[in-house]
């Protein structure tokens, strides 16, 4: 029996559409990052993308569990000595929601080339509307 690999030449690329109003960020994250990856397909391949699009609206709306509101900071630094700035995730929701989506799902992605490019697969709007559909994406199940 010979051991299949997945090749650009012959993976199916779906679109996918998922609502975050409600949803957990780290199930929501987790559940977009598989698909990304492909890794609910049945013929995945860890070294090649065969993973899907994944489109998610309502980003504004996302629940988070206990005081992580308050809590959970981002951290990002200018370079400089005394550069670091930090803020907590209310205040990241209010000014970029789509970018507390983004990271989230981004460290569950392994740290190379490859998962930059399946990240790039990843559109984010903080509102419900997207310019995707004439891509007719399915929508994506993902537990509360």
């Amino acid at each position: 029996m010979k051991t299949y690999v997945a090749t650009p030449a012959n993976r199916q690329r779906d679109w996918y559409v998922v609502d975050a109003e409600g949803k957990t960020l780290g199930r929501l994250a987790t559940r977009i990052a598989d698909t990304l990856r492909g890794k609910l397909k049945p013929e995945y391949t860890p070294h090649c993308d065969t993973g899907d699009f994944v489109v998610v609206v309502n980003a504004a709306k996302v629940r988070v569990t206990g005081n992580k509101l308050n809590d959970k900071l981002y951290h990002r630094h200018s370079g400089y000595p005394g550069g670091l700035r930090s803020r907590t995730l209310g205040e990241m929701l209010e000014r970029r929601p789509e970018e507390v989506i983004r990271r989230a799902v981004k460290g569950m992605l392994p740290r190379n080339r490859l998962a930059r490019q399946q990240l790039s697969k990843l559109k984010i709007y903080a509102g419900p509307e997207h310019p995707h559909e004439a891509q007719k994406p399915a929508p994506l199940e993902v537990e509360t």
